[in-house]
């Protein structure tokens, strides 16, 4: 079988490693300090992959879905919906993934809809996108609107729910296997209700179908003290390891998973604990490596804002949030590229992202990307590297929490399965 191969950087893999064995019992702690072994032996699993090469798994005939990475050029996705968007209830882990600025917003509007004006210019937005997504020969799918306003109530906590914008959160597509995440926040608890119809289509046309163990999500999978109060407390936190999310049970959202062919990469976030990471690993073994990477981050939550891989060896590596094994890509030969400072304005209200959703892109193949048409710098990035813009203004959108990628799930790339960080 093929190990994970942890890319430690410095203190941090060996401080989460210790925080994380301080909290768990003896039988855990074993495979989190695994997780955190050096990379340096990884040369001697060549051989091993090689093996697994010839033994991969053929995609089904017939099957809709078929993706390996974020570059093969494109031919169905979902892309998610905006209508009945709620605010999401005020409670400890939204409070750890948002900043204090808007803190009353969701204290005001918690459980209740976005702004109407705000949301009805979103969803024209996402409208033109599916648009223009059609027009460059793309299929494209939708969830099913649903009234996230509805309370529910679970044996351990009642919430209301939040939209289905952000299919990239919930679904994970690795070769002809759709993977439901099993998500962090209550009130995305039941979002995957507006992907079922979708998916049971897929599972019909011979993909395969997973869905990751629930959380109870009960009071015990969050530090109900998580200390909070600064910019400041959130980079001592990221740096000690410390998340709002404990290990109390397995919980990740898809959105913190970035792939490669047969390497995946993750971080730990405040939506990913480690043992999420571990049933990925277990469940994606032995045909892919599941490798746990870090960033100089006060708030991580999903990767796709700050690492961003758009083709063989070539990734977008955020200059705000350095990543700590970044020279390991380097000596594997991949090209980092540092996007340049988002445009957006300071006054657009961004209540679950940062500015940094300018990189938040879609590849529709190697030479063509969709980006945001006000980002006019990111736009000449791209045109110097040999990639094509497809510019689509979805700044209202962004404000739900997500840029092109996040807004979308691939769910069928013409591209086959490859190795590309041995």
């Amino acid at each position: 079988m093929l190990r994970v191969r942890c890319l430690r950087g410095g203190s941090r893999g060996a401080e989460a490693a210790h925080y994380i064995g301080s909290r768990l019992r003896g039988a855990f702690t074993g495979w989190v300090q695994r997780t955190f072994q050096s990379t340096q032996a990884a040369a001697a699993s060549q051989n091993t992959c090689a093996a697994v090469d010839k033994a991969a798994s053929p995609v089904p005939k017939g099957c809709l879905v078929c993706s390996y990475n974020e570059w093969d050029p494109l031919e169905e996705v979902i892309v998610g919906r905006a209508e009945n968007a709620c605010v999401p209830p005020f409670s400890v882990e939204v409070k750890a993934n948002t900043y204090e600025k808007y803190w009353g917003f969701y204290q005001k509007f918690g459980g209740q809809g976005f702004p109407k004006d705000h949301l009805k210019k979103a969803i024209a937005e996402i409208e033109e996108m599916c648009n223009i997504l059609k027009g460059e020969g793309v299929i494209v799918k939708r969830p099913d609107p649903i009234d996230w306003s509805v309370k529910y109530k679970t044996p351990d906590f009642e919430s209301t729910g939040m939209y289905a914008a952000m299919p990239r959160d919930i679904l994970l597509v690795v070769g002809n296997e759709i993977i439901e995440a099993p998500m962090a926040w209550r009130a995305r608890f039941f979002e995957y209700r507006a992907y079922r119809r979708l998916i049971k289509d897929y599972f019909n046309s011979g993909a395969k179908w997973t869905t990751a163990p629930k959380p109870t999500m009960a009071d015990e999978l969050y530090d109900q003290n998580y200390p909070i109060h600064s910019v400041e407390d959130r980079h001592k936190l990221a740096a000690q390891g410390k998340f709002v999310t404990t290990e109390f049970e397995p919980c990740f959202d898809a959105a913190d998973f970035i792939r490669a062919g047969r390497d995946i990469f993750v971080q730990r976030s405040q939506v990913t604990n480690y043992m999420g990471i571990e049933w990925m690993r277990r469940h994606l073994a032995p045909d892919y490596r599941v490798h746990i990477i870090s960033f100089k981050d006060p708030n991580p939550m999903h990767i796709d804002a700050t690492f961003n891989i758009i083709g063989p060896g070539l990734v977008l590596s955020n200059p705000d949030r350095p990543c700590h094994q970044i020279e390991l890509f380097k000596k594997a030969g991949w090209t980092v590229i540092q996007p340049p400072v988002p445009l957006i304005p300071d006054d657009h209200p961004l209540w679950m992202s940062s500015k940094w959703l300018s990189m938040n892109v879609l590849m529709l193949d190697e030479k063509r990307v969709m980006v945001d048409a006000n980002e006019t710098s990111i736009q000449k990035m791209f045109e110097k590297l040999g990639i094509s813009t497809i510019r689509v203004n979805i700044r209202h959108a962004n404000s739900l929490g997500g840029g092109f990628h996040c807004w979308t799930c691939d769910i069928r790339r013409r591209g086959t399965l490859q190795s590309y960080f041995d």
